[in-house]
């Protein structure tokens, strides 16, 4: 059971999930100027550093049709569903948006984005896709580089060193924070719901990071407290994929009696990936950071790198099983899966393959698919 109060820090996560646009909207009620993003390789800590606020999206979950006049019927959900807010205005309170380099589909949208999508602040990121090149990270410092002065150039204000290393630091003590509360997750899933979890890290990545710092930190503190709930009979199962920020998905899991104890996700545990070292060059730091993360599929350090990680995460969070949520036509993901699901099948750990796009599969159908796999781990 969650503690008193530890409720009260969790509902302003959950209300900030359950509707970012109309979060983002109060944000700018109170006169802040709104960078917004798609990707966790989005350089946040400049981007809060000049000031701005940064706002990830994360598209429509409802009907897409007016995206489909821009972007060919076989792109991701994610792409289509962000472009679809755009034309129907609910991006209306952002000020600004880069696009980091990242899958293709990403790419071009930056393309329909510039050409259809009246916004006063607009950067490519380009980042490399090899990141263990020798050159990889003096490259993307240069990138950094020069995202700086595109932010310095348009709002008339200088981004110091000391005001990149302060965000940096801010930054830091967030991910530690999500870092702890997985842990303590994967301790005890009693503790706290995965998909509550789950509304946590999509706040964090909308709200005011002063906010989710403070909330963060209480949110610890609490499940600090809590008494661990001993051995569960309870299978345990792991998540790999892009994007998973829909509830129902975490609900039907605990329902089939399963307890999803860690993930591979970019709107998870990557985004909480790794620290930045502030006692030098801070764009350096960031730099050496990004290339250092755990990496998405779109980008490269070996051919067996990704899978490696994932089956060190699996074996860590004790998992049962493993359940990869692919956003349909999502390729970099597509292509990871076989041989992953093979290194999975060298240890024995059982695995699913799940196909949603915005709105996800008929609850029956999903609950059914659920209930047989978990009741195959037992």
């Amino acid at each position: 059971m969650l503690m008193e109060n530890a409720e009260d820090i969790l509902e302003q996560f959950c209300r900030a999930a359950s509707d970012p646009v109309e979060y983002g909207r109060s944000i700018k009620r109170k006169d802040r100027e709104i960078i917004g993003f798609l990707c966790t390789y989005a350089p946040e800590e400049i981007i809060a550093a000049a000031g701005f606020h940064p706002f990830r999206l994360f598209g429509a979950h409802g009907d897409i049709s007016g995206a489909d006049q821009h972007l060919q019927s076989y792109s991701c959900s994610l792409v289509r569903g962000v472009l679809e807010d755009a034309l129907a205005g609910r991006c209306d309170f952002l000020d600004g948006i880069i696009f980091p380099h990242t899958c293709d589909s990403i790419q071009r949208l930056s393309d329909i984005w510039r050409l259809n999508i009246p916004t006063a602040f607009f950067a490519d990121v380009v980042l490399p896709v090899k990141l263990v090149s020798g050159s990889a990270e003096k490259y993307l410092y240069d990138v950094l580089k020069r995202f700086v002065k595109e932010l310095e150039s348009w709002s008339g204000r200088d981004i110091t060193d000391e005001m990149i290393t302060a965000s940096c630091e801010k930054y830091n003590a967030i991910r530690r924070r999500m870092r702890d509360l997985y842990a303590r997750h994967a301790e005890n899933p009693a503790c706290l719901s995965a998909a509550d979890l789950s509304a946590v890290m999509t706040a964090s990545m909308v709200m005011d990071r002063a906010d989710v710092l403070a909330g963060l930190t209480d949110l610890v503190d609490k499940l600090d407290k809590t008494v661990p709930s001993g051995m569960s009979s309870r299978r345990r199962v792991f998540l790999v994929g892009s994007v998973c920020d829909q509830p129902e998905f975490y609900h039907l899991i605990a329902d089939a009696g399963a307890d999803v104890v860690g993930d591979d996700l970019c709107s998870g545990s990557r985004y909480c990936d790794g620290d930045i070292v502030t006692n030098g060059d801070p764009l350096t730091a960031i730099a050496s950071r990004l290339v250092s993360r755990v990496n998405c599929p779109a980008k490269h350090y070996s051919l067996t790198a990704r899978g490696d990680r994932i089956v060190e995460a699996v074996k860590r969070s004790r998992a049962d099983g493993v359940v990869f949520i692919h956003l349909k036509f999502c390729d970099p993901h597509a292509f990871d899966y076989p041989y992953i699901k093979g290194m999975l099948d060298d240890i024995h750990i059982p695995s699913m393959v799940l196909e949603i796009e915005a709105q996800l599969p008929s609850e029956g159908a999903l609950r059914t698919r659920f209930e047989t796999f978990v009741h195959m781990l037992r």
